[in-house]
């Protein structure tokens, strides 16, 4: 199971951190990842990391401002938000899934799936 959490409402140029706590299996058996889903909008991909350790980067919306990152020791899995724009609102998800040789990038690799943590960002 998944467990999101750290999102809220924040200004614009603001920053938030999202952890994404994993309670079964070891955070290295899964390739993780996180995904927005702004309202009225669909889910779209914001970035990840193998189960490698191998961080595979981020979308290019959010590159050079959101940072993927995981503490095996910990079994969590983060998000950092830098210069948030509003266009950032969105719940954010973080996905798992133990499978290796799956396209990262898309939702259908993801079997496991947290509740979702709302970050809203005021202009």
């Amino acid at each position: 199971q998944l467990q999101a959490c750290g999102g809220g409402l924040v200004q614009a140029g603001g920053s938030l951190r999202l952890s994404c706590a994993v309670s079964e299996g070891r955070i290295n058996t899964y390739n993780m990842a996180w995904f927005r889903q702004a309202p009225g909008k669909e889910r779209e991909i914001v970035g990840g990391i193998r189960w490698s350790g191998s961080n595979w980067g981020t979308t290019d919306s959010v590159k050079g401002r959101f940072t993927v990152s995981r503490d095996v020791a910990k079994n969590t899995l983060y998000l950092q938000m830098n210069s948030l724009k509003p266009e950032d609102t969105a719940v954010y998800y973080c996905a798992a899934d133990g499978r290796r040789s799956v396209a990262v990038t898309l939702g259908q690799s993801y079997g496991y799936w947290g509740q979702g943590t709302l970050v809203t960002v005021s202009s």
